[in-house]
């Protein structure tokens, strides 16, 4: 009986408590609440302000009544935070020409579309109290969540809880919290509409996607603003154009840093190094980079060189450069704490009072060298300082820079970092000059290092692009350096792992990206690294990495079979380049990543609007065309499903077809469910095999073989057609410069968009436009190779001019000269 009064009286409360709220949210609110561009509503002791800043993107701002909190970010540019529309008022709040936005008088948000569907609603006022604050957001069965970085874990964050702290975390396992980035940044997918949601807050921030109460999204803070920005699509692409205009694009990288690159911590002394690169040049391995880890430095301390192991530091740059392999160097950023004993770093930094500090005194913590000192990267005067520290290394001619442990790691347990009482300057402009104490600062302190080096980078060589590898960073942070996934293991999870990372570090704004290939900690068996170096392939940053102590993962370590198989990968890569440098520049202006998820090129693949991505874990898109549907189980040697859009695909290596037009993605649910369906396709690769699909109607642009990027390519282009189906789209971009240079800036590149259609004959057309930019690309002459396509006649006419047509693997291919004129070629 007690039981059921209970019952009833929470039944009524919890009715009067829905009658309250939506009473609230039909409530007139006063005019004064309105702005030109949203409106600002204060209730008790807490004001609202939501601003326009484009029709799809909208600034959220909660503060105590009166007392707004500094308007700055360290993430968002302040083009982008400055902009504004002007917006429809409304009863209870205004629309953009995209979204409708209400406001109750309890200060609780709504946000849907303008048809009406609920894009993000609050499920309970804002609560704030001297421990913090918490948003509360009603979250559905149907909503997915991806991004936050390179958080453990599945792709979908839906059901986790995850916190921001930038943490040095060797050997993280799946369920580890936090790693070594804070990328408050997630893109929710709900019935196959995309909602970016950026919580600009640089303190230990926290999100539960469901794990304490599956009807709720929270995002929280101890401390700092209630700042957050929602970005709408509907489609994700959207979104993540959207993100990049919000925080900036990842720029265009130097294109040998798309090739690949040998690493070790470390090869010590100079013979080793020499070994290496002699090795890969004996075996023919393509390559572009060697990394030199710690332990060239004199006792590890940043920016030195240990004569003694590397007896001619500036003749083995040289050396490696003649080999066309670029050198990339660790520069930590703790400065040894050595005062009055020569050590110019840690001079030069006191003399300017670079070092942040603890109780007025330089804070000193133990790390590689011994005690050290750190850099007040929160002041422009300490990153211009940091920046000239280079000087000599490019002089040198190193190429690129490894920002490691800058989280900031200090061997300092159980917190692995600085005091919370450490003490920041901040000295930046757009920001009130202030004494800032660590927690605020910490997980933006990596991204302000990688900054520090980029622009350090650029102010000794302007008209070279940089390449800085950071391992912590912040929002924002894929301005200044690329990333990879810290300290992983040589174990079979862990290759499985670097998918979902990498994918959702390409939803936070870092395209560029890779995993330490083979595992950093451990020894990786040979198959394992085989499937390893097969994997990083079709990734952004193909980097082999391994820690001291194990195992050498070199390619051609097991011997002639498994070399062979590593070997292959590394070469198709080599010929892909122009299709990944495409895909870069793209990137670069759009912020779509390299490698993405299958829901960004079809966000519509199921019925229901779940992402397809949780039906193919594994599987992923290299670029827009290509996709890569690695197991996923790798070291379960049964066979998996296949799962592919709706469409036609061909098999990269073969060219087969796989014609998966079918019921799957049918909107009717009475035609979907009567209609035959599709027999799966089941995969069982062997040792060697990685099975890779490409969509028809995409054009592939690929080169002849070389060993490095500095190598001319010698032959045509290859322009690889993948045939559509009569009266399908049909078209695929190339873009190229010099690689390395800003040239491209005023106007020294070349851009093609390629077209080509099947008519009812059977003839397949390749229009080949003027090129755009006054770049002279090394080629001279285009190979067009038609995948799926079967000639009549096998000819290809070219501006009235007949060929034969060459007989491929594949298909069908006609080479005919390239003047970057206009052109037409019509195989038949």
């Amino acid at each position: 009986m007690r039981r059921s009064v209970f019952t009833s009286l929470l039944i009524g409360s919890l009715t009067l408590c829905s009658l309250s709220i939506a009473e609230a949210q039909t409530t007139k609110l006063p005019a004064s609440a309105h702005t030109p561009n949203g409106l600002e509503l204060s209730s008790g002791t807490l004001t609202i302000r939501v601003d326009a800043l484009r029709p799809d993107v909208l600034r959220v701002r909660v503060f105590p009544a009166g007392h707004p909190a500094e308007d700055a970010s360290w993430a968002v540019l302040p083009a982008a935070r400055n902009a504004r529309v002007a917006v429809t008022p409304e009863v209870n709040g205004f629309s953009t020409p995209a979204l409708r936005v209400t406001v109750s008088p309890n200060l609780q948000l709504k946000v849907t579309d303008l048809a009406g569907n609920p894009l993000q609603n609050d499920a309970l006022p804002v609560a704030w109290s001297s421990d913090g604050f918490k948003v509360t957001k009603a979250k559905t069965d149907d909503d997915h969540y991806f991004g936050l970085g390179d958080k453990p874990g599945p792709l979908d964050r839906a059901g986790e809880a995850f916190v921001m702290w930038n943490t040095d975390n060797f050997g993280w396992q799946e369920s580890t919290d936090p790693i070594y980035k804070s990328i408050p940044f997630l893109i929710q997918m709900r019935s196959g509409r995309a909602l970016g949601v950026l919580f600009d807050n640089t303190f230990r921030t926290f999100f539960d996607f469901g794990r304490e109460r599956t009807d709720r999204m929270t995002f929280s803070a101890p401390g700092g603003p209630l700042d957050y920005y929602l970005l709408y699509g509907p489609e994700p692409k959207q979104v993540l154009n959207e993100y990049a205009w919000l925080t900036g694009p990842t720029p265009l990288p130097p294109l040998w840093t798309l090739g690949y690159q040998q690493s070790r911590y470390t090869y010590y002394p100079q013979t080793q190094v020499e070994e290496i690169a002699a090795r890969l040049r004996a075996d023919k391995i393509p390559a572009d980079a060697i990394y030199l880890d710690i332990d060239y430095q004199y006792k590890n301390r940043p920016f030195t060189v240990d004569t003694e192991a590397y007896p001619d530091f500036k003749g083995m740059i040289r050396k490696l450069t003649a080999q066309h392999l670029h050198t990339v160097l660790i520069t930590d950023l703790h400065i040894a704490n050595l005062p009055n004993q020569g050590y110019a770093p840690y001079d030069s930094g006191s003399a300017g009072n670079h070092f942040v500090k603890e109780k007025g005194q330089n804070y000193v913590g133990p790390v590689w060298p011994g005690p050290s000192v750190f850099p007040d990267f929160t002041r422009q005067q300490t990153r211009a300082w940091w920046g000239t520290l280079y000087k000599e290394f490019v002089q040198d001619g190193v190429s690129g820079f490894w920002n490691d442990m800058n989280e900031p790691a200090v061997f300092r347990y159980p917190t692995k970092t600085m005091p919370d009482d450490v003490e920041h300057r901040i000295d930046e402009p757009g920001f009130v000059k202030r004494t800032a104490m660590h927690p605020e600062i910490h997980n933006f302190y990596g991204m302000e290092n990688s900054r520090a080096t980029w622009d350090g980078l650029l102010a000794l060589k302007p008209n070279e692009r940089p390449f800085v590898l950071t391992r912590a960073s912040y929002a924002g942070g894929q301005r200044y350096a690329a990333t990879w996934t810290g300290d992983n293991l040589a174990t079979w999870n862990h290759l499985r792992q670097t998918t979902p990372q990498i994918l959702n570090l390409g939803l936070s704004g870092f395209a560029m990206t890779g995993a330490d290939v083979g595992g950093f900690g451990g020894s990786p068996s040979p198959d394992l690294l085989t499937k390893w170096i097969m994997l990083a392939a079709f990734q952004p940053i193909d980097r082999n990495h391994a820690a001291k102590g194990t195992r050498t993962h070199e390619v051609w370590v097991d011997g002639p079979e498994q070399e062979a198989i590593r070997k292959r990968y590394i070469e198709e890569r080599y010929q892909l380049l122009p299709y990944l440098y495409t895909t870069a520049e793209q990137t670069s202006r759009d912020g779509v990543p390299i490698v993405r998820p299958l829901f960004v090129e079809y966000p519509h693949a199921t019925s229901d609007g779940h992402p397809l991505d949780l039906d193919a874990d594994g599987e992923f898109f290299f670029g827009p065309s290509i996709l890569v549907a690695a197991s996923p189980l790798p070291d379960d040697v049964a066979p998996y499903e296949l799962h592919l859009p709706s469409g036609i695909w061909y098999d990269y290596w073969t060219g087969a077809k796989l014609d998966r037009r079918g019921p799957a993605t049918a909107r009717d649910l009475e035609i979907r469910d009567t209609a035959p369906a599709l027999q799966p396709v089941m995969l069982h690769p062997g040792l060697g095999d990685l099975p890779v699909y490409v969509r028809a109607g995409a054009i592939v642009p690929m080169q002849p073989l070389v060993q490095s990027t500095d190598e001319i390519p010698n032959g045509p282009l290859t322009l690889r057609v993948f045939a559509p189906a009569a009266g399908e789209s049909c078209g695929g971009d190339l873009y190229t410069d010099d690689g390395s240079s800003y040239d491209f800036r005023n106007g020294a590149y070349l851009r093609l968009h390629i077209t080509c259609s099947i008519d009812a004959s059977g003839a397949l057309t390749v229009s080949i436009p003027q090129r755009e930019g006054n770049f002279k690309p090394w080629w001279s002459t285009l190979r067009i190779e038609a995948v799926g396509f079967v000639p009549a006649r096998s000819q290809a006419t070219v501006e009235g001019r007949t060929t034969a047509l060459e007989k491929t693997k594949l298909g069908w291919a006609a080479t005919v000269a390239d003047t970057g004129k206009a052109q037409t070629v019509i195989l038949q």
